[in-house]
């Protein structure tokens, strides 16, 4: 199991998701006005999710789980195989979806709802981080 690249990616995460949290404001209007650190959010949210679904297809190739056809079987085999329960998966899923949204309607994004999704959804990267770190543990 590659550790270390694991970690890494785990640290960027980390980073990306308190400078989210340093930097976006409780009030919606205040997010609307923020101009290019509101675009920068976006991209450190979709940055965080990225080294996710790295992390998930390291586990998957690692564990030699099977050659995915797309990022939806690697979390497939992720569950299947009970690396990361029911929870977990449809967190990522969750976070995939936004990240998709993210990268190809940036132009149709709603900011609102992006901004109560990131609000709401920092927490999630703490949840997932956890689950991949005893998953680390298990697998020293």
């Amino acid at each position: 199991m590659n550790h270390e690249r694991i970690e890494s990616k785990i640290r960027n995460i980390i980073d990306s998701v308190n400078m989210v949290g340093d930097k976006i404001p409780s009030d919606f209007e205040d997010f609307l006005s923020l101009g290019l650190v509101k675009e920068g959010i976006y991209k450190r949210i979709e940055f965080a999710i990225e080294c996710i679904i790295d992390i998930c297809n390291i586990i998957n190739s690692d564990l030699e789980l099977g050659m995915p056809e797309s990022e939806d079987q690697i979390l497939d085999n992720l569950e299947k195989n009970k690396i990361f329960d029911r929870k977990t998966i449809s967190l990522i899923q969750e976070m995939k979806k936004f990240r998709n949204i993210l990268i190809h309607k940036y132009g149709e994004i709603n900011d609102e709802q992006a901004f109560e999704n990131i609000k709401d959804g920092l927490k999630d990267f703490e949840t997932v981080i956890n689950e991949i770190e005893k998953f680390l543990k298990k697998h020293k």
